[in-house]
């Protein structure tokens, strides 16, 4: 099945507008959501709407409440709420251009890819994509969908856009009042050589398939495994722990030279069985 366009319109630098459409690049397909039953009858529980000391209450006496004190609330009617939503418009005006480093990645919440719509708006959508990326540039701009408008960045990405939803100013917490306490004195520079040495080792090109979920993975097979059993009992398995080396760490310069030891020796064991052994 055809995947469906979360967005179509146009998008628009100075007169040029260009046809696309916009596709969720996330997908939830892999998280595991469980329903609560109720184990005797092995239905599945649903949730009343009730008011303490009424008990429950009909879905057409519920309406809309914020609160702006304890206990105190502001009633809002659908209507009311409607009539303030922004309109829905098919244009996405590209408004401002940054350096990518300029936006800091707490602001940034979901991606979506972007392709031209049809043939005809193909080219000036290469056009954009390559000035976007001649430029360095990220491109900002607000797109207004269901009710209710969004912060946008544009970047290209391989032969087509990347768009990402990102975070109001005011929905994002500074972290300057959590590190407050973290003192502002430099390291040993034995101990940032150590570490640094211990990163360049580790350093490889990102590839996000080399990394599991290893609780999904569990929980598949534990299903599956419980479906095929057909039992209401509970199977539980131990994983283990994950291996260590003993307690806490007490001495970082010794914990570091270990860490680096470790690795020039796997280092060396991998080249030795590697060699070839001479002839003879």
């Amino acid at each position: 099945m055809a995947a469906r366009a979360y967005w179509q319109g146009q998008i628009r630098l100075a007169l040029v507008s260009i046809p696309v459409e916009i596709y969720s690049a996330s997908k939830s397909g892999a998280k595991i959501r469980f329903n609560q039953i109720h184990e005797p009858s092995g239905k599945r529980i649903k949730y009343e709407k009730t008011v303490p000391g009424l008990g429950p209450v009909d879905r057409d006496e519920i309406i809309k409440g914020y609160e702006i004190a304890k206990g105190e609330y502001v009633l809002l009617e659908d209507e009311e709420i409607e009539a303030v939503k922004i309109e829905s418009r098919k244009t996405l005006e590209l408004v401002q251009f940054v350096e990518a480093c300029e936006i800091d990645p707490l602001y940034f919440e979901k991606p979506y890819y972007v392709a031209p719509k049809d043939d005809l708006a193909e080219e000036a959508f290469v056009v954009l994509r390559e000035a976007l990326r001649k430029a360095k540039k990220v491109a900002l701009g607000q797109l207004s969908v269901r009710g209710s408008e969004k912060l946008v960045a544009i970047t290209p990405c391989g032969k087509g856009l990347l768009l990402e939803t990102l975070r109001y100013a005011d929905e994002v917490r500074k972290g300057q009042a959590f590190f407050d306490d973290i003192d502002e004195a430099k390291p040993k520079k034995e101990l940032l050589d150590l570490a640094t040495t211990l990163i360049e080792e580790k350093s490889a090109p990102f590839d996000a398939s080399e990394f599991e979920d290893r609780y999904v993975d569990a929980l598949k097979k534990l299903i599956d495994k419980k479906a095929k059993s057909k039992s209401k009992k509970a199977i539980i398995e131990d994983v283990g722990e994950p291996v260590s080396d003993g307690g806490n760490v007490i001495d970082l310069m010794a914990a570091l030279k270990k860490s680096v030891a470790g690795k020039s020796n796997g280092k060396a064991s991998r080249k030795a069985a590697a060699k070839p052994k001479k002839s003879a």
